[in-house]
């Protein structure tokens, strides 16, 4: 499987990106467009895409709208557009990151790297339980006595072995980064966790900003919460950060 597919229509840059990843490990081929890049993601099913906004007259927002009908593999906006509005909407349309031009290479490199590593993780969590060996990025999610845990939290149910969340008896699809999130808060019920906290564990990524924490947390609340603007289990703590409220009884049903 193809780990990395750039689709970017200024060619130069799309092929200096490919060689520098190659000769890092990290195999990467590139789409010069909005149409080769769908041709080229039904093709090679790759397990990062690296998206430009600019595409020729083009949008890499609409483009990523229907990416997210056909994979689920994360994609990471690079762009030399880096206003504030312009990376929201790149959340919105279901992006993972944002990195602006010009931007360092090895930077580039690393955010491709930790992306790929946490999204392997969580294919792996969504299968079963995962092997301990050592590695903090691969161990799996929260344990009690030797076995994975289930929460139940009023009508949301999170199975930690399965990585199965419900609400109010009907499951819920989040995606790789949404679960890793919700699993950490679940296994941290109660508790302040501060920003730093939260993106050094769930992200493990240095070059990850407050914004897109915040971009997260606010999907989590629209699906699991019911009212998103009055969250009764993910609740923030001005100053601190955040904290799941296990009391947060926000539905009614069996859960997991």
């Amino acid at each position: 499987m193809l780990d990395c597919l750039i689709i970017d229509d200024e060619t130069s840059i799309a092929q200096t990106i490919c060689e520098y990843f190659n000769l890092f490990g990290v195999s990467c081929e590139y789409a010069d467009g909005y149409d080769a890049g769908l041709a080229a993601i039904a093709e090679k099913r790759p397990s990062l895409v690296l998206l430009d906004v600019n595409l020729g007259g083009r949008s890499g927002f609409e483009l990523c709208k229907k990416l997210r009908s056909v994979t689920d593999a994360p994609v990471i906006f690079i762009s030399a557009r880096n206003s504030d509005d312009d990376i929201l909407a790149s959340f919105g349309v279901g992006g993972d990151d944002y990195v602006s031009k010009p931007f360092s290479m090895a930077v580039l490199l690393a955010k491709a790297k930790a992306t790929l590593k946490r999204s392997r993780y969580n294919e792996a969590a969504l299968q079963g339980p995962l092997p301990q060996d050592g590695d903090a990025a691969l161990q799996g999610p929260p344990q009690q006595n030797g076995a994975f845990q289930k929460y139940r939290f009023g009508g949301v149910g999170v199975d930690c072995a399965s990585g199965r969340v419900t609400r109010n008896g009907e499951q819920v699809k989040l995606k790789p980064l949404e679960l890793k999130l919700l699993l950490y808060m679940c296994g941290n019920a109660n508790r302040r966790l501060s920003k730093d906290e939260l993106l050094e564990n769930v992200w493990g990524d240095t070059f990850v900003g407050e914004g897109t924490l915040n971009v997260h947390i606010r999907r989590l609340r629209e699906k699991i919460e019911v009212d998103p603007n009055e969250p009764l289990l993910i609740k923030t703590v001005w100053g601190v950060g955040y904290v799941y409220d296990e009391n947060g009884d926000c539905l009614s049903g069996d859960g997991v």
